[in-house]
Protein backbone atom coordinates (compact mmCIF):
# COMPACT_ATOMS: atom_id res chain seq x y z
CA UNK A 1 0.00 0.00 0.00
CA UNK A 2 1.13 3.47 -0.49
CA UNK A 3 1.16 5.89 2.02
CA UNK A 4 0.03 9.18 1.14
CA UNK A 5 0.95 12.66 2.94
CA UNK A 6 -1.94 15.19 2.81
CA UNK A 7 -1.75 19.20 4.39
CA UNK A 8 -4.02 19.59 7.04
CA UNK A 9 -2.53 23.21 8.32
CA UNK A 10 0.43 25.68 7.97
CA UNK A 11 2.00 28.06 10.01
CA UNK A 12 4.56 30.79 8.89
CA UNK A 13 4.88 33.63 11.40
CA UNK A 14 4.87 37.11 9.89
CA UNK A 15 5.86 38.40 13.43
CA UNK A 16 6.92 37.16 16.82
CA UNK A 17 5.06 34.68 18.51
CA UNK A 18 4.32 33.22 21.54
CA UNK A 19 3.88 29.56 20.12
CA UNK A 20 2.09 27.83 17.18
CA UNK A 21 -0.63 25.69 18.00
CA UNK A 22 -2.72 23.29 15.60
CA UNK A 23 -6.41 23.24 16.62
CA UNK A 24 -9.59 20.70 15.43
CA UNK A 25 -7.26 18.28 14.21
CA UNK A 26 -9.60 15.49 12.67
CA UNK A 27 -10.13 12.13 14.39
CA UNK A 28 -10.57 10.57 11.37
CA UNK A 29 -9.26 10.10 7.64
CA UNK A 30 -5.81 9.73 8.50
CA UNK A 31 -3.56 7.01 10.78
CA UNK A 32 -0.81 8.90 11.62
CA UNK A 33 0.17 12.67 11.91
CA UNK A 34 3.53 14.19 10.91
CA UNK A 35 4.38 17.59 12.17
CA UNK A 36 7.41 19.30 10.57
CA UNK A 37 8.50 22.77 11.05
CA UNK A 38 11.76 25.39 11.08
CA UNK A 39 12.46 27.59 13.70
CA UNK A 40 14.33 30.51 15.62
CA UNK A 41 13.73 31.64 19.28
CA UNK A 42 14.20 35.60 20.20
CA UNK A 43 15.88 35.21 23.34
CA UNK A 44 18.38 38.13 24.04
CA UNK A 45 21.82 36.95 25.02
CA UNK A 46 21.19 32.87 24.74
CA UNK A 47 22.66 30.65 21.91
CA UNK A 48 19.97 28.06 21.83
CA UNK A 49 16.44 27.51 23.63
CA UNK A 50 14.69 24.25 24.52
CA UNK A 51 11.51 23.33 22.14
CA UNK A 52 8.72 22.20 23.90
CA UNK A 53 5.26 20.15 22.93
CA UNK A 54 1.90 19.38 24.37
CA UNK A 55 -1.20 17.85 23.18
CA UNK A 56 -4.95 18.92 24.03
CA UNK A 57 -3.72 21.86 26.39
CA UNK A 58 -2.56 19.24 28.94
CA UNK A 59 -0.17 20.66 31.41
CA UNK A 60 -0.54 17.65 33.62
CA UNK A 61 2.98 15.51 34.53
CA UNK A 62 1.70 13.35 31.56
CA UNK A 63 5.03 13.16 29.39
CA UNK A 64 8.33 11.18 29.40
CA UNK A 65 10.86 11.39 26.84
CA UNK A 66 14.44 9.36 26.17
CA UNK A 67 17.23 11.62 24.22
CA UNK A 68 20.21 10.74 22.26
CA UNK A 69 21.98 13.70 21.06
CA UNK A 70 25.47 14.68 19.22
CA UNK A 71 26.65 17.70 19.20
CA UNK A 72 30.38 16.84 16.93
CA UNK A 73 32.67 16.53 19.55
CA UNK A 74 30.34 14.21 22.13
CA UNK A 75 27.44 12.51 22.32
CA UNK A 76 25.15 12.15 25.33
CA UNK A 77 21.66 10.48 26.20
CA UNK A 78 19.36 10.45 29.25
CA UNK A 79 15.66 10.66 29.68
CA UNK A 80 12.83 12.62 31.82
CA UNK A 81 9.49 13.00 32.58
CA UNK A 82 7.53 16.62 32.82
CA UNK A 83 4.59 18.84 31.92
CA UNK A 84 5.60 18.93 28.28
CA UNK A 85 7.49 16.93 25.82
CA UNK A 86 11.43 17.94 25.38
CA UNK A 87 11.40 17.98 21.72
CA UNK A 88 15.30 19.37 20.65
CA UNK A 89 17.07 22.85 20.95
CA UNK A 90 16.27 26.13 17.95
CA UNK A 91 18.66 28.55 17.45
CA UNK A 92 18.18 31.81 19.60
CA UNK A 93 19.04 35.57 19.38
CA UNK A 94 22.96 35.33 19.91
CA UNK A 95 23.29 32.44 17.16
CA UNK A 96 24.14 33.70 13.94
CA UNK A 97 21.60 35.63 11.82
CA UNK A 98 18.79 33.69 10.16
CA UNK A 99 19.98 30.66 11.20
CA UNK A 100 17.22 28.31 12.07
CA UNK A 101 16.68 24.52 13.63
CA UNK A 102 14.39 21.98 12.79
CA UNK A 103 12.12 19.43 13.57
CA UNK A 104 9.91 16.62 12.45
CA UNK A 105 7.49 14.40 14.76
CA UNK A 106 5.43 11.52 13.79
CA UNK A 107 3.29 10.99 15.45
CA UNK A 108 1.60 7.20 14.51
CA UNK A 109 -2.02 6.04 16.01
CA UNK A 110 -2.94 9.66 17.19
CA UNK A 111 -6.54 9.39 17.06
CA UNK A 112 -6.30 5.59 18.49
CA UNK A 113 -7.45 5.10 22.53
CA UNK A 114 -4.30 3.90 24.13
CA UNK A 115 -1.24 6.06 25.17
CA UNK A 116 0.65 7.81 22.44
CA UNK A 117 4.46 7.08 21.94
CA UNK A 118 5.62 9.21 18.57
CA UNK A 119 9.52 9.69 17.79
CA UNK A 120 11.33 13.21 16.99
CA UNK A 121 14.37 14.12 15.32
CA UNK A 122 15.39 17.54 15.53
CA UNK A 123 18.57 19.78 14.72
CA UNK A 124 19.91 23.04 15.58
CA UNK A 125 22.40 25.14 13.29
CA UNK A 126 24.06 28.16 14.32
CA UNK A 127 26.50 28.25 11.48
CA UNK A 128 28.86 28.33 13.51
CA UNK A 129 31.23 26.16 15.81
CA UNK A 130 28.11 24.66 17.55
CA UNK A 131 25.39 22.51 16.88
CA UNK A 132 23.13 19.97 18.03
CA UNK A 133 21.29 16.83 16.47
CA UNK A 134 18.48 15.01 18.96
CA UNK A 135 16.61 11.52 18.37
CA UNK A 136 14.15 11.46 20.79
CA UNK A 137 11.35 8.86 21.87
CA UNK A 138 8.31 10.25 23.69
CA UNK A 139 5.07 8.97 25.57
CA UNK A 140 1.95 11.31 25.98
CA UNK A 141 0.04 9.12 29.20
CA UNK A 142 -3.31 9.64 27.75
CA UNK A 143 -6.15 7.71 26.09
CA UNK A 144 -7.63 10.41 24.05
CA UNK A 145 -7.16 11.18 20.53
CA UNK A 146 -5.06 14.32 19.85
CA UNK A 147 -7.40 17.11 18.38
CA UNK A 148 -4.42 19.98 19.24
CA UNK A 149 -0.26 19.92 19.00
CA UNK A 150 1.11 23.44 20.59
CA UNK A 151 4.85 23.59 20.29
CA UNK A 152 6.42 26.58 21.87
CA UNK A 153 10.24 27.72 23.39
CA UNK A 154 10.95 27.52 26.35
CA UNK A 155 11.19 31.25 27.39
CA UNK A 156 10.60 33.43 24.85
CA UNK A 157 9.00 33.51 21.38
CA UNK A 158 9.34 32.04 17.77
CA UNK A 159 10.91 34.72 15.48
CA UNK A 160 9.29 36.00 12.34
CA UNK A 161 9.96 33.40 9.74
CA UNK A 162 9.44 30.53 11.64
CA UNK A 163 6.87 27.80 10.30
CA UNK A 164 5.48 24.46 10.82
CA UNK A 165 3.34 22.32 8.59
CA UNK A 166 0.72 19.23 10.06
CA UNK A 167 0.55 16.56 7.57
CA UNK A 168 -2.43 13.28 8.22
CA UNK A 169 -1.08 10.25 6.76
CA UNK A 170 -3.16 7.72 5.82
CA UNK A 171 -3.00 4.26 3.78
CA UNK A 172 -4.12 4.46 -0.14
Amino acid sequence: MATTYELIAKTVLGSDAANIEFTSIPGTGYTDLLLVASLRGTQAGVATRSLRLRFNSDTGSNYSYRWLRGTGSAASSGSNSNTFSFVGVIPAATSTADSFGSFECLIPNYAGSSNKSFSVTSIQETNAAAADIWALANLWSSASAITSIEIYPESDDFSSGSSAYLYGITKA
